[in-house]
């Protein structure tokens, strides 16, 4: 089996036992954009900590070990201005959607959520087509 399906599985397990744990302990489904929204706007005051920590997670632990198996291989642009709308257009969708891949992909979709495969099968399909205008067509990544 190829490495990079190898990682992809682990990192699969780690994200899914990571909401799993996050709703049997908090009741809460494990939504990265709402836990970071609710930063941002202040709606998460009452448990800032938590959230800090749940997000310093999601950077530290793949840091740790993208460094412990001597890095990875990206794919990504080197292009900065398309790097910061790429950004932008993930945070606007997010919030349009109520929620993100976290969310919508692994809570939801888990749960059966109706609403969460709908956003799912909608945003894997606009990221298609963006990866399909930008990459093929327009030649810009």
């Amino acid at each position: 089996m190829p490495m990079e399906w190898i990682m992809g599985l682990v990192g699969g397990v780690l994200i899914g036992t990571a909401a799993a744990i996050f709703l049997l302990v908090n009741g809460r489904v494990m939504g990265a954009s709402g836990i970071i929204g609710g930063l941002v706007d202040g709606s998460g005051r009452s448990d800032w900590f938590e959230r800090v920590a749940l997000i310093a997670g999601l950077i530290i632990v793949p840091g740790i070990a993208a460094w412990a198996v001597g890095g990875s291989q990206t794919y990504l642009t080197s292009n900065w201005a398309v790097i910061i709308v790429a950004g932008l257009l993930v945070g606007i969708g997010t919030r349009l959607a109520n929620g993100c891949t976290s969310g919508h992909g692994v809570c939801g979709i888990s749960r059966l959520s109706l609403r969460g495969i709908i956003a799912t099968a909608f945003y894997i399909g606009a990221g298609g087509l963006t990866v399909v205008l930008f990459k093929h067509i327009l030649g810009v990544i």
